[in-house]
Parts: C-alpha cells; structure tokens; sequence
C-alpha cells in the first residue's frame, strides 16, 4: 500500500484534469520500464513471532540500520516509516511486512540485481537484529490478533473501516504480501488491450503464484488464501473489473469506475483526515463531510487511486496484482511473466487471442476457483494448467524477441524457468509447502520460516 503521493497540491477545477492523470502515463515504446514491487514477512528468529515496530529488534530499528546502505528516512509523527533512494523506496504494510518498490528500470537482468541488493542489504541487518524474512501469500502461523500494527495514519482509517465492508479486510492488511509488477503503455489503445489481456490472464498468474497454503500452522484448504481474501474485503475497490472488456472502455471509464471507489482518506498538512466511505464526487463539488467546502487536489486525486485494488490497476501505469509473493526466482519471474507478454506486440496479439473468446462468466469462474484449485481448476475440458503451459510459452517467445542481454549474452527468458517448471509439473509451490508438511514436518509449520527464508 502506498504512502502519501507526492504529486502537486493542484487544485481540481475540471473533470479533463482526473483523465489527463491516465494520459500523462502514455510513454513512447523507448522509454517503457518495469517497476517491481514486493513484500516480506518479518520473523524473530528465537520465537518466530512478528517483530513490533518499537523496540531495539523492531522494524523502525531495521529500517534506520538500512540507511547505512543509503537509504535516506521518511519520518511521520517522529517515527521512520519508510526508506527512499534514488526512485525507490522501502515502505512498510499494516503489519510490518516489509514492501521494496523498485525503480523503473529498462530489462529483468537489472530487476534481479535490484531484488537480490535489497534482500542482501535486510538480511545483513535483520542477522544483526536477530530477525528473518521469508516471501508467501499469507502468514502461516500467527493469528489475526498477534499480528503488530504500524504507526501511520492511513492504516488506522482502512483499519476502523474494513470491518464495516467485509469480513477479510483485516487480514488483508496484516497477513498477505504479494508481488506485483508495474509496466508502461503508449497510447489509450494500447492501455485497452494490455488492461484486457492483463485482466483475463490474472487468475492464470494468480495460479502459479500460489503460494499461501496455511492459516494459522494448518492448511487452510487453499493454494492462494491470499487470492480469496480479496473476494470478501471491500466489494466497492475490488474484482475483475468486467467493465474493461465492454465496448468504448477507456481513460474516461476508469475515471469514472474510480470517482464510485468510496474514499479512505485526504492527507492535508501532515495529517490523514478521515473520510471513509464518503464519495470523491462529493468532493469535487466541496461537499465533502469531512473537509467542508474543501476542493480536492491533483495529490488527492492521487492517494484515491491507490485505495482501488482490483486484479490489475490502472493509474500512470498498469499494475499486475494477482501473485502471491515467494522465493527469489518468483520475484524475478513476475514481471519477467509479464513484461514477455505485454511488451512485444506479436506477444501481446496471440496473449489476446487466447483469452479474447472467455465469456464474463468464464472470466470470473477462473478469478473464484483458482486460489483453491490453482493449476488443477478445471476450464474448458482441459485445465487452468494448459492455459498456464501456453501463457508462460507466449511470454518465454516475447522475451526472446526482445533480446535484452545481459553481460554473459543471457535473454530474459531464463528467468521464466521456475514458472516453467511450476506449469509442466503442475505443481505449485503451495503444494510443496503442503507436501513437506505432512511429510518430513510431520504436521509443523515452524520449519518453513527456517528452510524459506531469505
């Protein structure tokens, strides 16, 4: 989740203002980039339970011991609660799982070497902490209630109201981290498509990610757990978004789908002002309850379209948020999935033909089955694994065609191998995890955070 935007205090006089936002985004092929995002679980080594945020083994002390590496400290009510360097940041979910978001960077060589600085750089001062951090979709041992809560202001809004619009919102926040991948488009046209293909393939990515098997050191019956607690966390920002494949869709639709996103949030002089629930149209016309007879800002505009989590999001960019997080192949993977099916056109177009025919009804029976069923969901007389089989070959094909070397003469493609491997097996990491417990485990989830960490 994001920190307060840094975009101008602009004052929003017109609607042509909330869809030039989308159309500022539009960026010719050259200066495409990827940008990955990625969470981890904190764990103290001695019992495993999260580390609290105060305290000299805390995650404020881990993120002040980071900035020997230079990294420069974001402060809010004299508390460090996120990192910044160049045009990244470290920033920290409701429950200290700790978020790299990445730079816009040019191929996947320079994502990995990105991803494995960073995880480098924690765990030379997690060791010195005595904590661990390990990738998966959901917390697999710790309860709801012995998760710590972060200091910013945002998360005690979200956290006052989820409950008011489902019953998983909660667990969303302090449980789940996943791994998600932010890529460019060129024009409205080009949006359209990669928000279609994007959308229709997201539970296919959700499946071979699926990695959060366990709720409480007990499988939870599920391969993605993460995956299902967006289907009951807050109906009003969540989903498929089935108006992306209707006719005329584009930057106008959006703004729209995003004006009837209820709002969490303004954040005026330092402070997150609480207007929960209450309608960003309101607010253009100076009704806001909250803030009354305020107007909003470009910076307004901008915090209220990170509060919408649908499977893929749209602001200056497309974001994939569909994978649960995991192991450093898989972080490598993502965009890596992603960027071989988006950024080369002779992939894009068969990406297309693909999914182009899936009814409505289709769509959204991959998007409810697969985070129980994940590769194994039945589709079309076949399985959602020989969808998998094919996506991940369309992508392998893009990424060669893009040619992007690295200084051994090595494509992208190589890092697909793991999700390769996961679609011809068949077998997802969550079963893995699931087969060791009630094998060599013998019924024990501790284990994991050792063999798994980073």
């Amino acid at each position: 989740m994001s920190s307060p935007s840094h975009v101008t205090d602009t004052p929003i006089t017109e609607r042509a203002q909330l869809v030039e936002v989308l159309v500022a985004g539009e960026k010719p092929i050259e200066q495409w980039r990827i940008g990955t995002e990625h969470e981890k679980f904190g764990f103290r080594l001695d019992d495993l339970r999260p580390p609290s945020f105060e305290g000299e083994r805390g995650i404020e002390a881990l993120l002040n011991g980071l900035t020997r590496f230079g990294w420069s400290a974001v402060q809010e009510e004299g508390h460090t609660i996120a990192l910044i360097r160049d045009s990244a940041s470290v920033t920290l979910e409701p429950a200290g799982q700790l978020e790299l978001s990445g730079a816009a960077l040019e191929d996947i060589h320079q994502t990995d070497v990105e991803t494995t600085t960073h995880l480098d750089e924690v765990a030379q001062v997690a060791s010195e902490l005595q904590l661990g951090f390990f990738g998966m979709g959901f917390q697999p041992k710790w309860r709801r209630d012995q998760m710590p809560w972060m200091p910013k202001g945002r998360y005690r809004i979200m956290r006052d109201y989820m409950p008011k619009v489902g019953t998983l919102g909660l667990d969303m926040m302090s449980r789940t981290c996943t791994v998600q991948v932010n890529l460019d488009y060129a024009s409205e046209a080009d949006m359209v498509k990669k928000f279609r293909v994007s959308l229709a393939l997201q539970p296919i990515a959700t499946a071979l990610f699926a990695d959060s098997p366990f709720t409480e050191g007990k499988p939870n019956g599920f391969q993605s757990y993460r995956s299902h607690i967006w289907t009951d966390t807050d109906a009003g920002r969540t989903g498929m978004l089935d108006f992306v494949f209707e006719d005329g869709f584009g930057y106008e639709r959006y703004v729209d789908y995003l004006l009837d996103v209820p709002m969490y949030f303004s954040y005026r002089d330092g402070v997150y002002v609480d207007a929960s629930g209450q309608n960003f149209r309101d607010f253009l016309q100076g009704r806001l309850p909250a803030l009354p007879g305020a107007l909003p800002t470009l910076r307004d505009w901008s915090d209220h379209m990170t509060t919408a989590f649908p499977e893929v999001r749209l602001k200056k960019y497309l974001e994939m948020r569909g994978a649960d997080a995991g192991s450093l192949d898989r972080l490598n993977a993502l965009p890596a999935f992603w960027v071989g099916l988006l950024y080369d056109s002779t992939a894009l177009d068969a990406a297309w033909d693909l999914v182009k025919d899936f009814t409505l009804a289709e769509r959204n029976a991959l998007r409810d089955g697969v985070p129980r069923h994940a590769l194994a969901l039945p589709f079309r007389g076949a399985s959602v694994r020989e969808l998998a089989v094919e996506a991940v070959k369309i992508s392998r094909e893009g990424l060669r065609r893009r040619a992007r070397l690295n200084a051994a003469g090595q494509d992208e493609s190589g890092f697909l191998d793991a999700l390769g491997e996961i679609a011809g097996s068949g077998k997802t990491a969550a079963q893995h995890k699931l087969d060791l417990f009630a094998g060599r485990w013998q019924g024990d989830i501790d284990p994991l955070f050792g063999e798994f960490a980073y």
